[in-house]
């Protein structure tokens, strides 16, 4: 009994001890192997590796290579899959396991099907399973000597064009300027002095460039592009020896100073840039917008990069992996009437303003102008630091966008007034007061402080008077007479701090703190807080001309034109009513405009000067502002401002405009 009771035991003892000691299977191995793998974990993949695989990679080598494949490919969601079959095989000395990976790469996405191959070996007298890798365990096509290629093929920026196709930024090219060493000659120093003069960089730029490890004396050294058309440089430079050009793709602005600010430019991307940008597409040769509508619209107009990812063999065959077709950017047409724009912005060359031109039926934004300006070909090609430092001195601040943000408007503002006062019934088209003074206040309520007019014209003065001769006194007592709250809420319903959608972020038009009899009364003839930008000021004289309503500014051809922003502002008589007075703003002997007087084309507007001052009293500077259109067949409406300068000034050369206009039968 006690003999068949040890023996039992026994056999026990011994199939647990060989249950125990059961060999590892190898889909148990592969499936740990796998794991590792979609975690990513090169280094313990690496421990599951054959004697002989790893006698052809060393540890160091296999794992720098998986990082730096995954990571220069962009992998992403990797997913190996390896499914153990539910009944258990048999193997000996090797076996051969079916596995399936996918993958999200940069060029779209990689899945393959393929093999892999375990072999038994014996390591510190235990027997076990190991991986027999080779380099098609990361893809199947990679042999040992082949090499992944990574092409990223550039898309084309969209273009910006105007109303009818011109171009105002394109892909064009650029001459590259640089040397070839061999053919400098004995006039060497002296070229590498004259040259850096003319390109307006270093000496030691150029040596430096000449100094590196590539450079052949038969080979091209680049150093700086300019512009294609910059004839008398090109005569300048291509004279010397060893001097020579290529033509390279370089991004083109035809009308240069005139649209710089509403354009921009494009320029090099930097690596916070980049830091920014991950996962879009930017590489760290590419152009990025650095202002104006190339900015805004740097995602439409970039377009998405084509990206290739091949095999190449030894034998130079190629095998695609993945392919992501490259997407050129859009162009965009704007509602920019070219021509207009650069009549405008020549009307202000050598002053420091602004204007926008606004068509009032449809709401095309047909000029927008800050002047001065700069040449963008110069930013985008690679301005200097001695030039940029030129424009950042310039008193004129040629670098600052006056078209987006809001200035005082001083009297261009009455109309408005006049339009809220009419509406709100506080105001009577032949309402009149009694004016006889230079200087006006209210009541002793008002200390020191009087409103002053510019006119002489002393007795009953009506409305019409009060728009032709621009008389502070008149309006302030309107805006009294209508009260804060309506003033205000007819101001907000013109538009003021409501800047609607649009293509180029503009500050909004502001009424500020109106919180006095004296406030009101100066914001009634544009000083006090109010502040208006170019363009809002354009399409608040829209409802004069269009039934009454205020149009909405646009400035991409998609757009809807004919928009309304604010409907039913000015009635129909009233509109008729304004629309004359302001006629006679120009024509009338004595109206502030009456320099603008062009013969056989009727013009209507109203001139305005804001004075910006510390106090009463003393002098500010002066901001001269025109608001001018055809009262007959009104299809632009024109704003502009001059700094440092009177309403005359303004009126003169917004005269110039329209006579030019008219000799190019526009």
């Amino acid at each position: 009994m006690k003999r068949a009771i040890f023996m039992i035991m026994s056999v026990l003892i011994a199939a647990i001890i060989s249950g125990c000691s059961k060999e590892p299977t190898p889909e148990e191995r592969f499936s740990q192997y796998v794991k590792l793998w979609n975690e990513q974990k090169f280094e313990e993949m690496y421990d599951f590796l054959s004697e002989k695989a790893k006698g052809s990679i060393t540890k160091e080598e296999f794992v720098n290579r998986y990082n730096k494949i995954y990571k220069d490919l962009e992998i992403d969601q990797l997913k190996v899959s390896y499914n153990k079959p539910k009944e258990e095989r048999e193997y000996e000395e090797k076996a051969d396991l079916p596995f399936s990976a996918k993958m999200e790469s940069a060029a779209g996405p990689i899945e393959f099907d393929n093999t892999a191959t375990l072999v038994k070996e014996e390591r510190e007298d235990k027997a076990n399973w190991y991986i027999d890798w080779n380099t098609t365990y990361i893809f199947p096509e990679l042999g040992d000597g082949d090499k992944i290629s990574f092409k990223n093929v550039q898309a084309e920026r969209g273009s910006i064009l105007d109303r009818s196709g011109n171009g105002l930024a394109v892909n064009g090219t650029a001459a590259q300027v640089g040397v070839v060493p061999g053919l400098l000659g004995e006039q060497k120093e002296q070229t590498i002095t004259k040259l850096a003069e003319l390109l307006d960089i270093s000496e030691e730029q150029i040596n430096k460039a000449m100094d590196a490890g590539w450079v052949k004396p038969d080979l091209f050294v680049p150093l700086k592009k300019i512009s294609k058309t910059d004839k008398g440089l090109h005569e300048k430079i291509f004279v010397m020896n060893g001097v020579k050009s290529q033509m390279v793709g370089a991004r083109e602005y035809p009308y240069g100073e005139a649209l710089s600010h509403l354009i921009g430019y494009v320029g090099p991307i930097y690596a916070d840039d980049l830091e920014k940008l991950e996962g879009k597409g930017y590489t760290a040769t590419e152009l990025i917008g650095r202002r104006g509508l190339e900015q805004v619209l740097e995602e439409q107009l970039k377009g998405t990069n084509g990206i290739k990812i091949s095999i190449v063999k030894e034998d130079g065959t190629v095998k695609t992996l993945a392919e992501k077709p490259v997407k050129n950017g859009e162009d965009v047409q704007l509602t920019i009437d070219v021509v207009a724009q650069q009549q405008l912005y020549d009307q202000l060359k050598g002053k420091a303003g602004t204007a926008s031109a606004i068509n009032p039926a449809t709401g095309e934004t047909l000029a927008l102008v800050s002047a001065p300006g700069f040449d963008p070909n110069e930013m985008t090609l690679g301005i200097s630091q001695n030039k940029l430092k030129i424009l950042e001195d310039d008193p004129l601040k040629p670098t600052l966008n006056r078209f987006k943000r809001t200035y005082v408007p001083g009297s261009v503002i009455k109309p408005i007034t006049a339009a809220i006062g009419l509406e709100s019934g506080k105001l009577q088209l032949d309402t009149a007061y009694e004016i006889t003074e230079k200087q006006w206040s209210k009541d002793a309520s008002w200390g020191g402080y009087k409103v002053t007019r510019y006119s002489n014209v002393v007795g009953s003065i009506n409305l019409e008077k009060a728009l032709i001769y621009s008389d502070n006194i008149y309006f302030a007592q309107a805006a009294l007479g209508m009260g804060q709250d309506n003033f205000t809420e007819g101001l907000k319903k013109f538009g003021f701090e409501d800047q609607p959608e649009y293509l180029y972020p503009i500050e909004p038009s502001q009424i500020g703190k109106i919180d006095s009899e004296l406030s009101l009364a100066d914001s009634a003839y544009g000083q006090g807080q109010i502040e208006m930008n170019i363009l809002h000021l354009a399409a608040t004289y829209s409802p004069v001309v269009n039934k009454g309503n205020l149009i909405k500014p646009i400035l991409n051809m998609k757009d809807e034109q004919g928009q309304v922003w604010k409907e039913g502002l000015v009635s129909p008589d009233n509109a008729a009513a304004l629309n004359g007075m302001l006629t006679k703003v120009i024509t009338d002997p004595k109206g502030t405009a009456h320099n603008g007087l062009i013969a056989n084309n009727p013009l209507a507007g109203k001139t305005g000067t804001a004075e910006i001052k510390e106090k009463q009293g003393g002098k500010g500077r002066e901001l001269g502002w025109f608001v001018a259109y055809n009262p007959q067949s009104a299809d632009m409406i024109v704003a502009m401002m001059i700094e440092d300068s009177g309403s005359k000034d303004v009126v003169t050369r917004l005269k110039e405009f329209y006579e030019l206009r008219l000799q190019s039968g526009m």
